[in-house]
């Protein structure tokens, strides 16, 4: 399969990379009245800025320590434009964010740092009609009989990953898990398998996830774009779409296309026979979900598998279980990996909070919120011990034949805009875990705690272990 070679289709692809970059931007909504913090929950009252650095840079200890000051409901006021965030942590409230009208809780718009990565297409930054639309072309690339499909090429990756990690030496996990997880996500989801354009797409996406947010609120200022950081970004952007746009327009005219079961594939097919055009993605709103997929998708699996074997490292008891689970053939050695992986995700939240902006005055936790307040849960605070005894421990068995209370773990949002990908992330992580598991015994000899990078939180020293044969 040649790479894009064409100079007019380039030309093309560049113009649509542009107009997505004038179309969205980190600068706020024009439409929302500002918002005034007298009557909102309590919160430390700094300027803008700095409560903005200490979210995204200290957001471990700044999150427990706005609830540990001003209780269960808290806000932050953030940049651009003074426009303040509050956070909930109380289950009941948590609830009636995630069962709020879709109409009125908008969830885009919160999202809205990512418009120039993911585009205006994306399932995270649509709202209202044209959010449910594309989640209901979507879900069909995501049920049960999909995942079974992709099941075996996760499995032979991961097979092929392990393989290749070094033997009685301490090295770090997580960049091996994110190697293996945008393996997974360029072949099982974008279904690439010609060897150039993989090599040519792993590095694109690699930058793309290392986007730092600094770079993204600085967006709406266009003449940042032409130097520095941002430049470096809009040039990876170009060559992220040029080969994206090019693997679609390859797929559409594939003459293997009706028999695929990548991700990209479905897509492609769900609504093909229609004549209406709503009942079908362009290629704009594919490459958009797809990116969205990608970021969504990649480093969070990776990051929950890092710690998951860091975490069964620490503990022999633990680990011994989960090898047990590993060779076990029938469903309860598929419960207790499940189990670990979402431990992994309650005691080290990758992501920090969902969020959305209110269209409406609403009533929420009892505090009247006027229109263009953002809301969302402290994921961080919701997975601590306010909802979870010894919460500090690593213990699978809280997730064993039952789950936790409604609201109290919730790493992929809730409601009606609860990550599509939930079921693959899990598919995935039992998937890995256990090709691990069953040939690997896993040892941790070095503490380790979790660090801000970007938008998510990874393992500050990588989540080292050292493996040996079993």
């Amino acid at each position: 399969m040649a790479l894009l070679d064409d100079v007019s289709e380039i030309q093309d692809t560049h113009a649509l990379t542009r107009q997505r970059f004038e179309r969205t931007s980190f600068m706020g909504d024009s439409t929302l009245p500002p918002v005034k913090l007298e009557g909102l929950p309590p919160g430390p009252g700094w300027p803008a800025l700095v409560e903005t650095i200490a979210l995204f840079r200290y957001r471990h200890r700044f999150h427990l320590w706005l609830r540990n000051k001003y209780g269960p409901t808290f806000t932050v006021n953030l940049m651009p434009g003074g426009r303040p965030l509050v956070l909930f942590t109380r289950p009941e409230d948590i609830k009636e964010i995630f069962a709020g009208d879709p109409e009125v809780f908008h969830a885009g718009k919160g999202n809205a740092i990512l418009g120039p990565i993911m585009g205006e297409h994306s399932l995270l930054l649509q709202d209202s009609s044209q959010h449910k639309r594309a989640r209901k072309l979507l879900m069909p690339a995501f049920n049960g009989h999909a995942l079974r499909d992709y099941r075996d090429l996760v499995i032979d990756l991961a097979r092929d990953e392990v393989a290749h990690w070094p033997t009685g030496r301490t090295f770090e996990s997580l960049p091996r898990m994110n190697t293996l997880t945008l393996e997974v996500i360029l072949r099982v989801v974008f279904g690439v398998t010609d060897e150039d354009r993989l090599a040519a797409l792993r590095p694109c996406v690699n930058a793309t996830v290392d986007v730092n947010p600094i770079v993204l609120l600085a967006w709406g200022y266009p003449q940042l774009q032409k130097v520095g950081p941002w430049k470096k970004v809009v040039d990876n952007q170009h060559a992220l779409d040029e080969l994206m746009y090019a693997e679609i327009r390859d797929r559409r005219t594939a003459p293997d296309l009706a028999t695929r079961t990548d991700v990209l594939s479905r897509l492609i097919r769900e609504g093909q026979d229609s004549t209406d055009p709503a009942d079908r993605l362009s290629d704009m709103e594919l490459r958009d979900q797809l990116v969205t997929l990608l970021l969504a998708g990649h480093e969070t699996t990776a990051t929950a598998l890092a710690w998951a074997l860091y975490e069964l490292g620490r503990n022999p008891d633990l680990m011994s279980r989960a090898q047990e689970a590993a060779d076990s053939s029938d469903g309860d050695g598929d419960a207790w990996l499940d189990a670990v992986m979402k431990e992994s995700l309650r005691l080290h939240p990758v992501i920090p909070m969902v969020v959305r902006t209110l269209m409406k005055p609403t009533t929420v936790g009892g505090f009247d919120l006027p229109v263009g307040t953002t809301v969302g849960p402290s994921i961080i605070v919701t997975h601590s011990a306010d909802n979870y005894e010894r919460a500090e421990e690593f213990d699978p068995t809280r997730f064993l034949g039952h789950n936790p209370p409604t609201n109290t773990w919730i790493p992929f949002g809730g409601g009606a805009r609860r990550c599509i990908g939930a079921g693959f992330a899990a598919m995935e992580g039992v998937a890995i875990l256990r090709e691990v598991l069953k040939v690997k015994n896993v040892h941790t000899d070095h503490e380790d705690r979790p660090r801000v990078r970007n938008i998510t939180s990874v393992p500050d020293q990588g989540a080292r272990i050292k493996v040996t044969p079993r």
